[in-house]
């Protein structure tokens, strides 16, 4: 095992020179890109409804196509998944991401073509460990076994073809090359198990028997599963199962809420955290720089960007910018045309440029997910600083949690904090002025929306009690693979369910 993992640490490395041309000249990279994309796609139907074949410029792409979001490419996807090709891209589709992004009933389904497989997604996994291999250089990450949180998947026929759907890591784990598999536990019948609780079950059992180095997965889901490896063996702590476990790889939400649980659990500072940004659409940033907090947006893999200030992700198209205007510390919509057909398309998440010499992100929130009542603009990237200012001043840890508007009369309200503590503050009036204080430091608009209590009132915290979350999850159907709970919401349709179902009519 120590000859392999050398050879492929060496081999992972070989990358590392074409990342740094590309953050030496991501400009020209990014043009070559939307040339390639255009120029592949020109005989496809949106290809000759826009005449791509004609499309010399930026500029003239930016003003021929509209934006989209999923709504507006859906009828297009819709007839991909009935069988119909050539729609969005010249290549075959059969495959369909499973996405809801958040916790809502809808379910979206992002095509899924083999460009897309190799050169983004696959690409991107192999670039997120050639990353850490060089900046790691005396890893023996592939002397054990590796743990992906992988969701569900399932055949479908349609006219007598197949079609895979379901989450993108099940559609992952499911194309992965033999060799990876071999380097990967546990096996795929439990690994593409559709029922969390019993997933996560046999997962514990099947993964205590191997020396696992490494696991991938959003946060809440790796949690339960780690947990669950403690109370079966009986270990205090994750180093006494897996002792040369290095490396946790996360992404999807923000890992600060979840630090000081991971820090308990592994007990050893000899482990290391990377984050990355995969989303169903996409491979998009992989943390560079060891105890970073951004990461470095990659520019080939077959994705070229545009970003639109938050304010106005709403309107008119030429608010559209190109990598080449955008300015650090604006909070940006994500704007992505792809290698599997989506064209124009609005991500739905915000981002923060950290540098534009190499550009390197933060991910601030979604432009859906946001409280601005009363004016107060409160995003997600604020929600999760302040709780985090609040617990390490109160010794709290937060599980889980959302935040919605509660009216008092049509001028004046608050906000209402839905919290389940992993271990709860003493004093829950510091806790909440705290969290108040800190949310006022952060964000202009709530401090000014705050003074003398006219427009917004103290936060109102409920406590809710522990597995709340989990079981609401359970309830809509939205266990496990990269369904999250909403942090943050406009209205009050989720807090109203959580709190109906954590306590009824009371």
């Amino acid at each position: 095992m120590a000859l392999i993992n050398s050879v492929i640490s060496w081999l992972m490395k070989q990358r590392i020179h074409q990342i740094e041309l590309f953050m030496k000249y991501p400009l020209e990279v990014q043009q070559e890109w939307l040339r390639k994309l255009l120029q592949t796609a020109k005989s496809t139907e949106w290809g000759k409804h826009y005449d791509f074949r004609s499309i010399q410029t930026y500029e003239e792409f930016r003003s021929r196509l509209p934006l989209n979001d999923y709504d507006s490419i859906k009828p297009s996807i819709e007839r991909l998944r009935q069988g119909e090709q050539n729609v969005l891209w010249p290549t075959e589709i059969k495959c369909f991401a499973k996405s809801s992004g958040t916790t809502n009933d809808k379910s979206k389904f992002i095509p899924v073509s083999q460009e897309a497989l190799e050169e983004c997604h696959f690409k991107g996994g192999k670039d997120m460990l050639s990353i850490y291999c060089n900046n790691n250089p005396e890893t023996n990450l592939f002397s054990g076994k590796a743990i992906a949180m992988g969701g569900t998947h399932q055949i479908v026929e349609v006219n007598n073809e197949s079609y895979s759907q379901g989450d993108l890591s099940a559609i992952l784990i499911q194309h992965l090359p033999v060799w990876v598999e071999y380097l990967r536990t546990p096996g795929l019948s439990i690994a593409l198990m559709d029922e969390w609780e019993s997933k996560i079950e046999k997962m514990a059992h099947a993964t205590v028997q191997h020396d696992v180095t490494n696991i991938s997965g959003v946060p809440s889901w790796t949690l339960l599963l780690l947990k669950k490896v403690l109370e079966i063996t009986g270990k205090p702590n994750l180093m006494e199962v897996w002792p040369n476990f290095e490396l946790y790889i996360h992404g999807g939400v923000n890992f600060v809420p979840y630090q000081a649980q991971f820090s308990s659990i592994l007990n050893s500072e000899k482990v290391n955290y990377l984050e990355t940004y995969n989303a169903s659409e996409g491979f998009f940033g992989i943390q560079d720089r060891k105890a970073a907090n951004d990461m470095l947006l990659m520019l080939d893999y077959g994705i070229f960007y545009e970003f639109i200030p938050q304010d106005d992700s709403n309107t008119d198209i030429s608010k559209a910018i190109s990598l080449n205007d955008v300015k650090p510390g604006v909070n940006y919509a994500i704007v992505i045309t792809t290698n599997a057909g989506l064209w124009r398309y609005m991500l739905g998440d915000t981002v923060r440029f950290t540098s534009i010499k190499p550009y390197r992100i933060q991910i601030t929130g979604r432009t859906k997910s946001f409280i601005n009542a009363f004016g107060e603009e409160l995003i997600i990237d604020n929600a999760e600083k302040a709780l985090s200012i609040a617990c390490g001043k109160c010794n709290a840890q937060v599980s889980e949690f959302t935040a919605a508007p509660v009216y008092y009369s049509e001028e004046k309200g608050a906000h209402e904090w839905l919290i389940e503590f992993e271990n709860p503050p003493a004093d829950l009036g510091f806790f909440t002025e705290t969290l108040d204080n800190a949310l006022k430091s952060l964000n202009s608009d709530y401090e000014a929306k705050r003074y003398h209590d006219l427009l917004l009132g103290q936060p109102l915290i409920r406590v809710m009690p522990k597995g709340t979350f989990y079981h609401w999850l359970k309830i809509k159907g939205k266990l496990g693979g990269q369904n999250k709970v909403p942090r943050l919401a406009n209205e009050r349709k989720f807090v109203e369910d959580i709190l109906a179902l954590a306590f009824g009519n009371k």
